[in-house]
């Protein structure tokens, strides 16, 4: 029993779950912090409405975006340091390598497209 509870608060298990929600999580901040309530307070229950609505206003009152904030802070809470490092790298790494591939892409077959979209996409 103490084993399963072990793993639930270690730095992979961590990444894995906020990895999962980087995968399906389309949005912006507001959106991330819905889907962040809807898998920590509600599925999870790793926090309770208060104080994830505390966390949310602190991390809001915060320079920058508040879902990176509120992702760290509940891996800093769940495992720590790393668990904070965890959360950021699965939350962020899907949308960071969507990215590059697509520069890749466009920077080897850039000219398959139409000016107007590229210029768009910069607009943009």
């Amino acid at each position: 029993m103490n084993e399963a509870k072990d793993v639930e608060h270690s730095p992979w298990a961590v990444f894995l779950i906020f990895l999962r929600l980087g995968l399906t999580s389309f949005g912006g901040p507001v959106a991330h912090l819905g889907y962040f309530h809807a898998e920590f307070v509600a599925r999870r229950r790793w926090l309770g409405e208060r104080a994830y609505a505390d966390l949310v206003a602190l991390c809001q009152f915060l320079p920058g975006p508040a879902s990176s904030q509120v992702g760290m802070a509940l891996g800093l809470q769940r495992a720590g340091y790393r668990g904070a490092l965890a959360a950021w790298a699965g939350f962020t790494l899907p949308s960071a390598i969507a990215l590059i591939l697509f520069a890749l892409g466009l920077a080897r077959h850039g000219d398959a497209l139409p000016p107007g979209v590229l210029h768009g996409l910069k607009v943009v």
